[in-house]
């Protein structure tokens, strides 16, 4: 399913004023790489289109800066494996094979398709990597752009399916069942590609971090012997923040309806778009998902914003995830697990679903 990757999410340590820092970046400006004795050193690079950062503390170890570029290089790597928009890569020759031969992949291929299909099923195909089939019918970007015609939408529907992927463990194949399927890893890939990044800088010796991923951030350590702090974006007020949170050796991540969209006679339509209907979901604005994985960060806060509120906020108390939902109305929910952790930082009606 279609989904915004900027989620305004900010190491609060990192800046003088979040809402600031989140409003330079909106308007494309780069942050700092100059390493300075009182912020740190910032590492960065454009890859999966979106930026990614390395963050290292003050007192970060001599060999840190060469590790977090041997993490960036990872996520390049893994960008010619996973990406659906170039001929070349797994993901697109799978697509390409759609309805015919499998495809032996990689084991980083087999294991985003076995985690996203995970996500399907506990989702109900709220979550559905095979959404890729709709990509086409939507433009969110072009000034005069317009909904896809319903009838259209209805003929796509049946290739967006996540229970027509064929896995045989044994080939190490995937196969898409029906030709015209397409699978596409927006809502997973860059979860998985920040959890390859901390597991390299680990071994690499490096124990304090953040990394940043188009708004998803992923903490580890502290700063300063403190854990690092950050930001939960309002979802109609871009200089406000809903609130923060306190992060180490876990990562947050927020969808939101709020990146990408047009209005035609009167109503607006975003590109958060539910893959059982092939429509933007209605009832949501935005999701903040703290876990201890970027991976389930990612694909939770994909899953929880499109499926119905009260089930996801059920689903959420189960797994004990900690989860932050807004409406449309700015009316925000937390999980008990939420709740424990979070710090409100701006006036605003909240609940604790119990």
């Amino acid at each position: 399913m279609m989904r915004r990757r900027t989620m305004l999410l900010l190491p609060l340590a990192l800046a003088g004023s979040a809402a600031a820092a989140t409003l330079s970046r909106r308007r494309g400006a780069p942050p700092p790489e100059d390493p300075a004795p009182d912020t740190g050193l910032t590492l960065q690079r454009v890859a999966m289109g979106t930026l990614w950062q390395v963050v290292l503390p003050p007192g970060a170890p001599a060999h840190a800066a060469a590790a977090a570029s041997r993490a960036l290089d990872e996520v390049q790597r893994l960008e010619d494996v996973l990406s659906e928009f170039r001929p070349d890569t797994e993901v697109s020759r799978i697509n390409a094979a759609a309805g015919a031969d499998p495809v032996r992949v990689s084991q980083d291929t087999w294991y985003v398709t076995e985690q996203s299909l995970r996500y399907a099923a506990l989702s109900d195909g709220a979550f559905d990597p095979t959404w890729a089939a709709m990509r086409s019918l939507w433009d969110f970007r072009s000034a005069t752009a317009l909904p896809p015609d319903p009838a259209e939408v209805r003929a796509r529907l049946p290739l967006v399916d996540w229970r027509a992927v064929e896995m045989d463990p044994a080939a190490r194949t995937i196969r898409l069942r029906r030709p015209g399927m397409a699978m596409g890893f927006g809502g997973i890939a860059k979860g998985y590609a920040l959890d390859r990044m901390r597991a390299l800088l680990l071994g690499d010796g490096v124990r304090d971090f953040v990394l940043y991923s188009g708004g998803q951030v992923l903490a580890e350590g502290t700063r300063g012997g403190r854990p690092w702090r950050v930001g939960v974006q309002h979802p109609r007020d871009p200089e406000a923040l809903l609130g923060a949170l306190s992060v180490t050796a876990a990562s947050v991540s927020t969808g939101g309806d709020y990146e990408h969209s047009f209005m035609h006679e009167g109503r607006r339509y975003h590109h958060v778009i539910d893959p059982r209907t092939g429509w933007p979901v209605e009832h949501t604005a935005s999701v903040t998902i703290l876990a201890r994985t970027a991976l389930e960060a990612d694909a939770l806060d994909t899953a929880l914003f499109v499926m119905a509120p009260q089930r996801a906020m059920a689903m959420a108390r189960e797994m004990g995830v900690a989860m932050l939902r807004t409406d449309p109305a700015m009316r925000n929910e937390m999980t008990p697990a939420m709740s424990a952790v979070f710090e409100q930082r701006v006036a605003m009606e909240a609940t604790e679903s119990s």
